[in-house]
């Protein structure tokens, strides 16, 4: 049967299907996971030995998933490389010679990231750094935290989850005395140390309102950032509850509030806090309907 003349202008098109310039990218990302092999193994053993960064063995196979997910679209995109990437990938291997010289550990994970970048735009260009541009940023949450900003943060939400607790265990009646982040009950002292400060519940619960946002909201950018910036209180909110609990508990069985069954609780407060994620977004996409602002696309 002879074909009109719009199926023989589309079909040849139809006929060529987008391939994966699978070589180039096989052996650039084997240049990059060969050169900084020393420093991925040694944070894969922090993530496997720090509970606060338990979350990071996801961080790197969610990123990919997404690029996976990507594909068509990233295909799609005009190939313009750029000499700049080849600054950047330079730039890259200064900074992780530099932190490998003064053992600074942040210097040299975050270099990875900055080669990385490089390499996309000295490949692929601009266009493809752009379409990029969220699994490339989830990849810094798989780098722990400075120690010198990490405890700049834990020691306030110390204080502010030892302060909730102290009015809360006093709202029911439960006499205590905090000195510091330190609760003095009748039988016995709670530290509220860093452990309890909620930052483990925050950075796993602030990549996860990523993923979640990327696969629930990905056509509303300001819904997006509501969620991000939610996880904040949220996760402040539950670990606070999880130390009054913590206190109750212990003044009834103060075994409970130790080894397994405290462990068992932190788990708990953080589902109840994905909880309230989930429940904050659908409060949102209910008001959206009235809050024009909430329906802006990316």
């Amino acid at each position: 049967m002879p074909l009109s003349a719009e199926q023989s202008h589309q079909t040849p098109s139809a006929a060529i299907p987008a391939s994966i310039p699978w070589m180039p990218l096989v052996w650039c990302g084997t240049l990059l996971v060969v050169t900084y092999l020393p420093i991925l193994a040694f944070m894969a053993r922090q993530w496997n030995n720090d509970d606060d960064m338990g979350h990071g063995f996801f961080v790197p196979l969610v990123a990919l998933y997404v690029v996976w997910q990507m594909r068509d679209s990233l295909l799609a995109v005009k190939s313009k490389p750029s000499w700049l990437g080849l600054v950047l990938l330079v730039w890259g291997g200064l900074q992780m010679a530099v932190g490998m010289l003064g053992a600074e550990l942040f210097l040299q994970r975050t270099a990875f990231v900055v080669s990385l970048v490089g390499a996309v735009v000295f490949l692929k260009g601009w266009p493809m750094l752009r379409a990029l541009r969220f699994p490339l940023a989830m990849l810094l949450f798989m780098i722990p935290i400075p120690a010198v900003i990490y405890n700049q943060i834990t020691f306030p939400l110390q204080l502010l989850a030892s302060s909730v607790a102290e009015v809360a265990l006093t709202m029911v009646g439960i006499p205590v005395l905090r000195d510091g982040n330190v609760l003095e009950l009748a039988s016995q002292k709670l530290s509220v140390v860093e452990a309890c400060s909620g930052i483990r519940s925050l950075l796993s619960l602030t990549f996860l309102s990523l993923v979640y946002g990327y696969f629930f909201e990905e056509n509303r950018v300001v819904m997006r950032w509501l969620l991000f910036l939610s996880t904040l209180p949220i996760a402040i909110a539950a670990n606070s509850f999880r130390v009054s609990l913590t206190g109750v508990i212990s003044e009834y069985n103060p075994e409970l509030a130790q080894g397994f069954f405290h462990s068992l609780e932190g788990w708990v407060i953080f589902v109840f806090a994905l909880g309230l994620l989930v429940g904050f977004h659908r409060l949102l996409v209910g008001l959206s309907p009235r809050f024009g602002f909430l329906k802006v696309s990316a």
